[in-house]
């Protein structure tokens, strides 16, 4: 018997319920033109998830839809109403399972626990342990009916059992086992490790005859794949986390990996992020669950209408030949939308964030590219993130000023800032959407090496395991340069120091200094320990994260254009 199963997959989407701008390069006849459109967002999604599940009962075939994780965050939609938007908007989607992403409980357990009681679909994490937890405190997960956790009782994760044809198929969710190094879980909850989890759970499903298992994971791609090689009993992983679209987009400039990549005899799944495209995947298996074909690729939803820009005008031709090249790719679909759940985003919540969105702080001249890790083409690394700094260090200095520098990660800026007007709601909806406070210490010379190092390495997984590339640091008035070729804790060769008489000075290893960072990393979160060493730590008064960058917006002195370069980075892989 032939099991076939279509599935549609999204992840880290991150509160964008509305298309998202991209640009495209296009080659037409010896000619690059730039195309800049809108993808996806939650009505286009919904769209085409109701033509596939009508095409499914029309084929009598199955069909699933799952979310990979990180809901939460990422717009005004979010900031504004915690999770209670994202809830009414998932819940029309009506997935079949979603697994919860570290952005989803950077809030604490009661904002996750508001949203889940809000939905209707199963939310999951196998390898979330609340025995710990007080059933009758304020926002406690443990007791929702809808949340597959850990089973203490059993030893292994609760999942879902979904009939299929003559059989059924289980679906495992499972989050990082780092969570409370990246996010912010309450005290009295825990990750235990993802893959044993995983196996023992698949071993207790292969006794009672079940063989099709999907793991719905948010783990990120490296280790999906890791996954895959060495837990067996995975039918197919649907993934999160790294945001890595899936599908041959290297025709139009997008960096992207091969749809469906196989390891071990499992094909790992992931879909981009910000709900700019869709995962569509067909699916056969064998009876005892292996992936015997596949095909599918992550769709963008492109406006019908996009803009050619190049340095010759496009015609009409170019228009027509752009659409025509298009059309022809697997991974394009369009902006049909659903006009039902568009109204109910357009008339219960733009409202509340419209004048956000109106309210312009400043002009930028160009756009200012943020990426987590230097590459070839920004070797100093993001343009924007020193930019943060810099408006962490004068909002600190205001009332400290004795400060000597700003730290900050990667991973707290999400995205980059276009050329052109700047709003509030650009800061507070998506470039700086968590609202962390600022937090001032005061740090001996050799634990600073140590802070930089360490987040360094666990961003780049040099000799460590790390969790992901977001713990990678950016300063203002610090100045590193990292070899990453060196032994573990000689990798730091020259931090120097920039002082008010605009001279740099090696930092000295058993001088203190006085920093500024967010509450996030002053915590020892991602790889940032070393800051637990601070000889004191003092939370800032009325100054948070976007609160500093909005006010640099309005110093009329400040100029928004990539700042001296502090990043100086040599990679372990280039050796």
């Amino acid at each position: 018997m032939n099991y076939r199963l279509t599935l549609a997959h999204i992840n880290d989407t991150h509160s964008h319920f509305d298309a998202s701008l991209v640009r495209l390069k296009i080659q037409l006849n010896q000619t690059q033109f730039s195309l800049a459109s809108h993808s996806g967002g939650y009505p286009r999604i919904a769209a085409q998830v109701q033509q596939l599940r009508e095409q499914a009962a029309q084929q009598q075939q199955e069909m699933l839809f799952l979310h990979g994780g990180d809901s939460f965050h990422g717009t005004l939609f979010y900031s504004q109403f915690k999770g209670q938007a994202n809830a009414r908007v998932l819940d029309y989607l009506s997935p079949d399972a979603m697994v919860i992403g570290n952005h989803d409980i950077d809030d604490g357990n009661a904002t996750l626990a508001n949203f889940i009681a809000k939905v209707s679909f199963p939310v999951m994490a196998a390898n979330m342990d609340l025995s710990a937890e007080a059933a009758d405190k304020v926002g406690a997960l443990a007791p929702l009916p809808n949340l597959l956790k850990f089973d203490n009782a059993q030893g292994i994760g609760q999942y879902l059992l979904k009939p299929f044809y003559n059989t059924q198929l289980a679906i495992i969710g499972v989050t990082l086992d780092q969570m409370k190094r990246v996010a912010r879980p309450d005290a009295d909850t825990e990750f235990l490790p993802a893959f044993e989890t995983v196996a023992n759970t698949i071993k207790h499903l292969k006794q009672q005859g079940v063989h099709h298992i999907i793991v719905l994971s948010h783990l990120g791609y490296e280790m999906d794949k890791h996954l895959a090689a060495e837990v067996d009993g995975i039918s197919v992983i649907v993934g999160g986390h790294t945001h890595t679209l899936m599908g041959d987009f290297t025709e139009f400039g997008l960096p992207c990996v091969p749809y469906g990549e196989t390891v071990n005899g499992v094909p790992v799944l992931q879909a981009g992020k910000h709900a700019e495209a869709l995962g569509i995947a067909e699916l056969e298996f064998d009876a005892l669950g292996k992936v015997t074909q596949l095909s599918g690729s992550s769709c963008l939803m492109l406006d019908r209408h996009f803009l050619l820009s190049g340095d010759t005008a496009a015609t009409e031709q170019d228009y027509r030949d752009a659409t025509e090249l298009l059309h022809q790719h697997p991974g394009i679909l369009w902006d049909e939308q659903d006009e039902q759940l568009k109204a109910i985003i357009d008339h219960e919540f733009r409202p509340a964030v419209s004048s956000m969105e109106q309210q312009v702080l400043a002009m930028v001249p160009r756009t200012l590219a943020h990426t987590r890790l230097p590459s070839q083409r920004l070797p100093h690394g993001s343009e924007i993130a020193p930019l943060v700094s810099q408006s962490m260090f004068l909002a600190a200095r205001e009332q400290l000023p004795s400060l000597h520098f700003a730290l900050h990660n990667a991973g707290g800026v999400r995205q980059s800032l276009e050329q052109g007007q700047v709003t509030l709601g650009d800061i507070m909806g998506r470039l700086l959407p968590f609202d962390l406070p600022l937090v001032c210490y005061e740090i001996q010379g050799v634990h600073l090496k140590q802070v930089l190092e360490s987040a360094i390495n666990e961003a780049t997984n040099n000799s460590v395991m790390g969790t992901g590339a977001g713990s990678f640091p950016y300063t203002h008035r610090l100045r590193y340069f990292y070899d990453g070729r060196q032994p573990m804790g000689e990798r730091i060769v020259k931090l120097e120091l920039l002082k008010d008489d605009g001279c740099w000075y090696e930092i000295v290893t058993e001088e203190y200094y006085v920093g500024v960072s967010t509450s996030y990393t002053t915590s020892g979160k991602e790889g940032y320990d070393a800051l637990l060493n601070a000889e004191w730590q003092q939370s800032l008064e009325h100054v948070t994260l976007p609160g500093a960058f909005i006010r640099m917006l309005s110093h009329d002195d400040i100029l928004l254009e990539p700042a001296m370069p502090t990043v100086n980075y040599i990679s372990h892989r280039n050796s």
